[in-house]
């Protein structure tokens, strides 16, 4: 464990692709969806509690629509550690602004890490490693850290980081400066990537120095940090929506990148249950489910009382929640967001938000 880490947990996301199941007020980091009894938010907090040393010294960065419900899941934190933004400007405010909010509690030496609330890790022990190898990283040189995950299969749902000169090893682990960031590829380019043996999966979790990363903000994004330095979170409504990779990974020379190898999932749909469950079954079911020749479906049903019978069908997703039925092919789930706008449309089913 390394005591001197301060982990911030991102938690403002809506995840509107596991509609039903998530809502405007139950986003998906409020849910369980591995079968353990905890929500995504629980077990990120658990999982960096362990790392910090004391549950206290965990942050949130979230919403003012679910601060209340970030309370409720995650009461032992102080309520000065989590911060409302009144508004989602994307992740570069979200770290400017936590960032400052830290320097002021711990100081401009203190080592923060960013961390999504709706990541799934598989191994504990081997991400405490490399979380500890980054915060040595980070403690000693000036750098931005970021993890990078051992690609698994040609993703076009990542973006991808190129690995360049080895930088050095810590806790034991490889490092590497940056040489880029790209966008989400096709299959033929994401092919390309890991036949290089040189590329991984942007995880969206950092780690840093306090006053490193304001200086650099100040350098590369003085449009966010200025107006958050100067007026805190009264400045938020003027601020630029631009995530951090854009307002500053993609800019900074100080980015090094860490492959990892943890098991890691970031969970972006219902096809993400089918990685995490299915095993050796014929489909995933959580709830009850009676099937005739019904073969690769991720079935989910909230109401212990309800059933959902199929017959004939192959890769789908069905899922049941709280008078709401969602049934899409699992190559479309992308679709989902769409669709929540035809809902917002209508002002009788506005309500299944």
């Amino acid at each position: 464990m390394d005591q001197s880490l301060i982990p911030v947990i991102l938690a403002g996301g809506k995840g509107e692709r596991f509609w039903p199941l998530s809502r405007q007020q139950r986003p998906k980091q409020f849910l369980s969806l591995d079968g353990s009894g905890k929500s995504l938010l629980q077990a990120t907090s658990d999982r960096l509690s362990q790392l910090a040393g004391d549950p206290a010294k965990v942050w949130v960065v979230t919403s003012t629509q679910l601060a209340e419900g970030v309370r409720g899941q995650l009461p032992q934190l102080a309520s000065e550690t989590i911060l409302a933004e009144p508004e989602g400007r994307d992740t570069a405010p979200a770290v400017a602004w936590a960032t400052l909010e830290i320097a002021k509690h711990y100081g401009e030496d203190a080592v923060v890490g960013f961390f999504p609330a709706d990541h799934w890790i598989a191994d504990q022990e081997a991400f405490q490693q490399t979380i500890h190898a980054a915060t040595q990283l980070a403690a000693t040189q000036e750098s931005i850290v970021t993890l990078g995950i051992t690609p698994g299969y040609p993703s076009t749902g990542y973006g991808y980081i190129e690995q360049g000169e080895p930088a050095g090893t810590f806790g034991g682990l490889p490092v590497y400066r940056v040489s880029r960031f790209t966008e989400k590829p096709n299959r033929e380019t994401a092919e390309s990537f890991l036949a290089t043996g040189k590329f991984s999966w942007n995880s969206g979790m950092f780690i840093f120095r306090v006053g490193v990363v304001l200086a650099e903000l100040k350098a590369h994004a003085p449009e966010i940090i200025t107006p958050l330095s100067e007026n805190g979170i009264a400045a938020y409504s003027q601020l630029p929506k631009k995530s951090i990779d854009y307002a500053l990974m993609e800019k900074t020379q100080l980015a090094y990148v860490l492959p990892a190898a943890f098991g890691w999932d970031d969970l972006g749909d219902w096809n993400a249950l089918e990685r995490l469950l299915k095993g050796d079954a014929a489909n995933v079911e959580l709830g009850n489910h009676i099937g005739r020749d019904t073969n690769g479906a991720v079935i989910y049903a909230s109401d212990e009382d309800e059933v959902i019978v199929t017959i004939g069908l192959e890769d789908v997703v069905i899922v049941r929640d709280a008078g709401a039925t969602l049934i899409v092919k699992k190559d479309r789930t992308q679709e989902i967001k769409q669709v929540l706008k035809l809902l917002q449309d209508d002002p009788k089913l506005r309500h299944f938000l």
